[in-house]
């Protein structure tokens, strides 16, 4: 009877200890912490160099289904995800239009990954954010005092400027001006800024970068479409000294829909895994296009292969293979 009982109080140990390491696996912000830009690098605060990956939400207005909580851990859960990028709609029956209703829906993303331990980018999805600042201070202002606190946080004050809006005059000045708001309460976290010809031409910042050191620039491809003339591009842009975060790209046209390129992408997977440059790829939806990970009228969690778009198949190995590993690391 002894032996009985001491056999199930072991078992007793054995499973809270088990319990207790699986929530350290599953946290990738314990493991990291505090995250920093140093050279070409995003940095952890105990010195690892960190390359996340993850799952771009689709734009809040259009496809809010997704955001919520049970989709964020099956995210982290199955797919191993360690970074989400809530992608708030500025223009186009979003933001502007709807301030409340959407700052919501972020704020219901960012909730939901802090308390899951996964990194989230709070991404302002517009093409032409420099023509109202106020705005973005306003929303990026709030946001900074709400979550500042947190190390999960990254700002990404402006999605995709277009190709004829100058980095200079028009995009630099614009994100300055948003930092400032941003630092007022949060004087660490990381800020994303984009750049000319939708988040393409990250050589142009490199010329002449903001004054701040803890700020990445956003690169965005779709691989069919963009090749090694965009990887040499990038490349160009890290040999001046700046970092970059693929805060959205596609393994297929840029229209987003067309071709899957397999291979296209792979070589996209090589060079950025070289140069350890985080990425979320377009993204979490059912809308009929290649780029949706879902087919349509999927459910918000809970997503087997049959649910899953060729797409959705291709990513998710990818996000299994490369993160299981770092959360079998995790910090206690």
């Amino acid at each position: 009877m002894k032996n009985k009982k001491y056999i199930f109080l072991i078992l007793i140990i054995l499973l809270v200890q088990s319990s207790f390491l699986l929530s350290a696996q599953y946290n990738i912000v314990k493991r990291y912490g505090q995250l920093s830009v140093k050279g070409n690098y995003i940095m952890s605060e105990y010195g690892d160099t960190v390359q996340l990956r993850g799952m771009s939400l689709f734009w809040s207005q259009w496809m809010p289904r997704y955001y919520n909580d049970s989709t964020l851990k099956w995210l982290r859960d199955d797919w191993r995800c360690t970074v989400i990028r809530a992608a708030m709609g500025v223009e186009n029956d979003g933001y502007l239009e709807n301030p409340d209703r959407e700052k919501e829906k972020i704020e219901t993303v960012v909730n939901a990954a802090i308390e899951l331990g996964m990194y989230v980018i709070i991404d302002y999805h517009s093409h032409e954010a420099h023509k109202n600042p106020e705005a973005a201070k306003k929303f990026f202002g709030e946001m900074a005092k709400k979550y500042g606190k947190y190390p999960n946080v990254f700002y990404e004050v402006f999605n995709e400027p277009l190709q004829d809006v100058s980095w200079k005059n028009k995009i630099k000045p614009y994100s300055e001006e948003v930092i400032k708001s941003i630092r007022e309460y949060d004087p660490d976290n990381i800020v994303i800024c984009g750049t000319r010809v939708w988040s393409q031409m990250v050589s142009e910042a490199a010329e002449a970068p903001i004054n701040d050191p803890n700020v990445v620039y956003t690169l965005h491809f779709y691989a069919v479409s963009h090749g090694q003339y965009l990887r040499d591009e990038a490349t160009k842009a890290m040999d001046k000294g700046i970092a970059l975060f693929v805060t959205e790209f596609g393994d297929c046209e840029y229209t987003g829909d067309g071709t899957l390129g397999y291979q296209q992408t792979q070589e996209w997977f090589e060079f950025l895994d070289k140069y350890k440059i985080s990425w979320c790829n377009w993204s979490v939806s059912d809308k009929i296009e290649t780029a949706s990970i879902l087919k349509a009228n999927r459910d918000l969690s809970g997503w087997y292969p049959d649910d899953l778009t060729p797409s959705g198949l291709f990513i998710r190995k990818e996000l299994i293979s490369k993160n299981t590993p770092l959360y079998k690391k995790g910090k206690k």
